[in-house]
């Protein structure tokens, strides 16, 4: 008899903080950004150009995924830079969304345009996250979707939308209380419509509006007309899509950990490029860092925090901003009164089970996290070194970073799945903390 071992998943020993802080971290493109700008592109009239776009694995297969479908996209001087040339929509091709809720939600209504069959799968965490809603509305307005594995409509991936050149639109009603991109995925493809699309979400809770603020945004920017003006309810017009030369905001969310680092060790990160306008959630970071023991200012479009390694508890409502929970949790382990998040029970359909994975990670060094019906209750105790689990989830990495920078022997098991949104977040991390090596 044999017996084989499951080799230990690597893991990335986060360093901690020798001295204050004095750094400036370029934060890459925004990829809620990145990925809608990548959308309309390809649905546009004319050729356009993203600059500044993020490079990155939800990025590339988002790319990947419209190559596939008909659009021609091509770099150019620098990676960050992509010439978009719509094309017809072709079907006929097999999907990859790897983890990529973008991918995964917003190309469904693209590829009912297409001439014939799209096939969508991805990674196996993909599998388990939520797709009814989006497919039910494609369904309700004449699209078949289906998975040859069950006469019923498809709740997961793997399935396959059958593309017959067109969708004739009209009214449909989404329950989005799981995600706002199943509506942003509809808004987006519904220009194309025959007969636009009017919206409703008639769920009892609706995460990230601001996300579904800046898909509305994104469309008014090439020129769709679209009617938010009543709660839970949108109306897209039929009509062109222009293409655009536009550059990405820096991604706000992917800035957090860096920016709250300064709270953690002490000294002042800043990061170029922070808009005096936004639709990206992460435009919260800064006022809730300043509830925790920071300070920031805001001039000439640069944002810079600076801490004193002190970090005070916080009761706080992130509805509107459930990707910037993972940072929060880790500040409110490190602080010293409890905390609270409250409005984030979404999370337990993201990358993993978020709320349960924060809770069980505080909970592995040695603090007390409690989940709620809606979020977490955090209570600081002493910290000890041990291997954070990440369940393939990019926010969990980084957060675990953060612990790190006070906490000896921080073990990030999978850091590589910050590749998701940020390539290179490790070589990032470390050249923050060269100045306090």
């Amino acid at each position: 008899m044999t017996s084989s071992t499951t080799a230990p998943a690597p893991t990335w020993e986060a360093p901690l903080a020798g001295a204050p802080l004095d750094a400036t971290v370029e934060v890459p493109g925004s990829k809620s950004l990145t990925n809608r700008l990548l959308v309309l592109a390809a649905l546009a009239d004319a050729p356009g150009t993203l600059r500044g776009a993020l490079r990155s694995r939800d990025a590339d297969l988002m790319i990947r995924a419209l190559r596939q479908l008909g659009a021609h996209i091509e770099e150019g001087d620098h990676p960050s830079t992509l010439h978009v040339t719509p094309g017809p929509v072709t079907g006929g091709v097999d999907i990859d969304t790897g983890l990529a809720g973008t991918v995964m939600r917003f190309l469904p209504p693209f590829a009912a345009l297409a001439d014939g069959p799209v096939r969508f799968d991805g990674d196996p965490e993909a599998r388990v996250r939520p797709m009814l809603p989006v497919l039910a509305a494609l369904h309700a307005l004449g699209v078949s979707v289906h998975d040859p594995s069950t006469a019923d409509l498809p709740t997961h991936l793997p399935f396959t939308v059958e593309g017959r050149g067109g969708v004739r639109g009209g009214a449909v009603d989404v329950d989005a209380s799981e995600s706002s991109q199943f509506v942003s995925g509809l808004l987006l493809a519904a220009p194309r419509f025959e007969r636009g699309l009017t919206l409703r979400h008639i769920g009892a809770t609706l995460p990230s509006l601001p996300h579904i603020e800046m898909t509305v945004a994104t469309l008014r920017d090439v020129g769709v007309v679209v009617d938010d003006s009543r709660d839970g309810m949108w109306d897209v017009s039929p009509g062109p899509i222009a293409g655009r030369d536009v550059r990405v905001e820096p991604d706000l969310s992917n800035a957090a950990p860096f920016l709250a680092a300064a709270l953690v060790a002490g000294g002042t990160v800043r990061v170029p490029g922070w808009p005096t306008l936004t639709t990206q959630p992460g435009a919260m970071v800064p006022e809730l860092l300043e509830r925790m023991g920071g300070t920031f200012t805001l001039a000439d479009g640069v944002l810079t925090v600076t801490g004193t390694g002190e970090v005070h508890g916080i009761d706080v409502d992130l509805h509107a901003g459930g990707e910037l929970a993972p940072t929060f949790a880790a500040l409110a382990a490190l602080a010293d009164s409890p905390s609270r998040l409250r409005g984030i029970a979404h999370l337990r359909g993201h990358e993993t089970d978020r709320l349960a994975a924060l809770a069980r990670e505080i909970t592995r060094l040695g603090g007390q996290a409690e989940e709620t019906r809606d979020g977490l209750v955090i209570t600081p105790r002493p910290l000890r070194g041990d291997v954070v689990r990440t369940y393939a989830d990019h926010r969990m990495a980084t957060s675990a970073a953060l612990l790190g920078l006070r906490v000896p022997g921080v073990l990030v098991e999978n850091v590589g799945t910050t590749a998701k949104t940020l390539p290179d977040f490790t070589g990032m991390w470390l050249a923050m903390l060269g100045s306090a090596a």
